[in-house]
């Protein structure tokens, strides 16, 4: 049923989101995989679900969900698209899929200080980063896929790509804490973060999705008033007044999990009023078991689709704990990114003009004519 939700703006409260994360466990497989409702599970969701988990201070489900990480992650360092009953469906593998497994990792390292846990998991988060690294273009941008056949995908995504910026950072963090630094990470965060930031053309244009408006924000790469100002350009087109979130601009449906991701964006960024009214706005979605349904079409004034999904659930979780912090992971997308700043900003663009300077200084020398910055490269192209 709709309307078994909360009314007004107060932070929420602990006892409440317990439920919701019981839910979550309830539709666990034995494996440890949590799947979508039609039974198929993929990396990144898993990962937001186990994170849920923790934070409701369910420890063994969660754990269980990382043990399943670690199984089924591939020789690569990948995981599948798509798996369905211990079956792969679709074999390909997306980049932010794979890094977000270092926000997870270092998520239950935060929620419960166990070391041995981070340190268990650092080999596959290395991996893990590894191979969503080695999708980067010259430019710095991270493309969004390797196809079943290996290939690696034509274009890059904005909110993927701002997903990958808070995963680099948290594992940054956790490469400190097993004594591995990785100083090459740290620059292609730097990097990635400025093309986020400053360089829109370096992505996919896919600006009808509320994702591509608040990821920026979520991920960590936008912040101060630069963050204010992306959320306020496009508040009206997505966010409906008492109901939530737009999944995408021109339908009539808002969904609860970009509605919370934009909550936990307007919190990362200091926002707490609005986030909070945005938070009680999605309310009406809750179901009397905890659970949320996915999404509401407006227009017709039913669910849709017709489920209550496990990483809606989550992400409903992971906004209450960001507002109310009842865990002590309720700050990672507000403080993974820190150490993300102006000045590694104004670095990345610094470079690009000096590398420019050089290039144009061997074009003199060797009698050749310039054809324009990124010339020789269509993939990476100007900046």
């Amino acid at each position: 049923m709709i309307g078994g939700g909360l009314g007004g703006v107060a932070p929420p409260e602990e006892t409440l989101w317990r439920a919701t994360g019981e839910t979550i466990a309830r539709m666990q497989e034995r494996s440890g995989a949590i799947a979508w409702p039609d039974g198929h599970v993929d990396a990144w969701d898993h990962v937001e679900c186990a994170m849920a988990l923790s934070a409701c201070g369910l420890r063994e489900p969660a754990r269980r969900a990382y043990r399943w990480l670690r199984e089924t992650q591939r020789a690569d360092g990948s995981w599948p698209r798509s798996v369905a009953a211990g079956r792969v469906t679709d074999p390909a593998a997306e980049s932010h899929h794979a890094a977000y497994v270092a926000v997870g990792a270092w998520h239950e390292y935060l929620v419960t200080g166990d070391e041995r846990h981070a340190l268990l998991m650092w080999p596959t988060v290395r991996r893990a980063v590894e191979w969503a690294l080695a999708l980067r273009t010259p430019r710095g941008e991270v493309r969004w896929e390797r196809d079943a056949a290996g290939a690696p995908g034509t274009y890059a995504l904005l909110s993927g790509c701002s997903s990958i910026c808070q995963s680099l950072r948290c594992a940054i963090a956790l490469a400190k804490l097993a004594d591995d630094p990785k100083p090459d990470w740290e620059l292609a965060a730097d990097r990635l973060g400025h093309l986020v930031a400053r360089h829109p053309e370096a992505f996919a244009d896919k600006s009808r999705f509320a994702m591509d408006w608040y990821y920026p924000v979520l991920g960590g790469a936008v912040r101060g008033a630069d963050a204010a100002g992306r959320l306020a350009s496009a508040w009206d087109t997505f966010v409906v007044p008492g109901l939530g979130v737009r999944c995408v601009s021109d339908q009539p449906w808002v969904t609860a999990a970009e509605t919370c991701e934009l909550v936990i964006a307007l919190d990362a960024c200091g926002m707490r009023e609005p986030a909070l009214e945005v938070f009680a706005s999605v309310q009406h979605l809750r179901h009397r078991d905890g659970s949320y349904w996915t999404g509401w079409q407006f227009d017709n004034q039913a669910p849709f689709p017709n489920e209550r999904s496990s990483w809606t659930a989550a992400a409903v979780v992971l906004a209450a704990d960001a507002l109310a912090g009842f865990s002590a992971g309720a700050g990672i997308f507000r403080d993974a990114t820190e150490e993300a700043s102006q000045d590694a900003d104004h670095a990345a663009c610094a470079r690009d003009h000096d590398a420019r300077d050089r290039d144009a200084r061997d074009r003199e020398d060797d009698g050749r004519e310039d054809d324009g910055p990124g010339s020789a490269d269509p993939v990476a192209g100007p900046l």
